[in-house]
């Protein structure tokens, strides 16, 4: 079997044990359960990625998923930066007691689930030539992403309980006024078309040199 496809296998295998293990041992008490975090979108986004990486390396569908799969790269790398660096700052202020979760848990969803999904992205797929496709699907993701925190998770979950407001995901961001959240979105949304600005040329180099 080529090598290609078994890694993507292997890749495929992995975040639907993930996928699976999210949905069937999650808490939902009170609301949409682990669906409030960026991460968990960003794991069922690489599972559906990386179906489609094989479904056309098997010949099983004619669309190539550039676009998908570039945006799906750059919403994991947000994850993985937002992430460690709200908590090195503070851990407080993206989880509720400080702790970190199940090391296995916390190894794939912030650091090797992500790394799988942007090696092949650029490495293997180099599917940044597809900008247009990339900043629709990275657009859409994220403006559906912050209208359900927002308007529907907020509304269901009565914790975190913060100075400001009550239910959002991340406990920070209950102590935040509407525009420092309108604030802290964009700052992060011109961040994550950095990423992508910086991902385009390296898939460039990757290609015309044949890494």
């Amino acid at each position: 079997m080529n090598p290609v496809l078994i890694f993507r296998w292997i890749a495929f295998l992995l975040a639907a044990v993930f996928c699976l293990r999210v949905v069937f041992l999650s808490d939902y008490a009170g609301g949409v359960g682990p669906f409030r975090y960026l991460t968990i979108w960003a794991l069922f986004m690489s599972f559906w990625s990386v179906s489609r990486l094989i479904a056309q390396h098997e010949g099983r569908t004619a669309r190539r998923w550039d676009g998908l799969i570039a945006a799906t790269a750059v919403m994991n790398t947000m994850v993985v930066f937002l992430y460690w660096r709200l908590y090195f700052a503070d851990p407080l202020s993206v989880t509720d007691d400080g702790e970190l979760g199940a090391w296995d848990m916390e190894l794939y969803l912030h650091g090797l689930g992500p790394a799988i999904q942007i090696f092949d992205a650029l490495f293997l797929r180099r599917a940044f030539g597809a900008v247009g496709e990339a900043v629709i699907w990275l657009t859409g993701t994220i403006a559906v992403y912050l209208t359900w925190s927002e308007l529907v998770v907020s509304a269901l979950h009565a914790k975190p309980l913060g100075t400001v407001t009550s239910g959002l995901p991340y406990p920070f961001l209950n102590n935040m006024e509407i525009g420092e959240h309108a604030m802290f979105y964009g700052v992060n949304i011109v961040i994550a078309f950095i990423f992508l600005s910086v991902f385009v040329p390296i898939a460039w180099l990757v290609k015309r040199f044949r890494f």
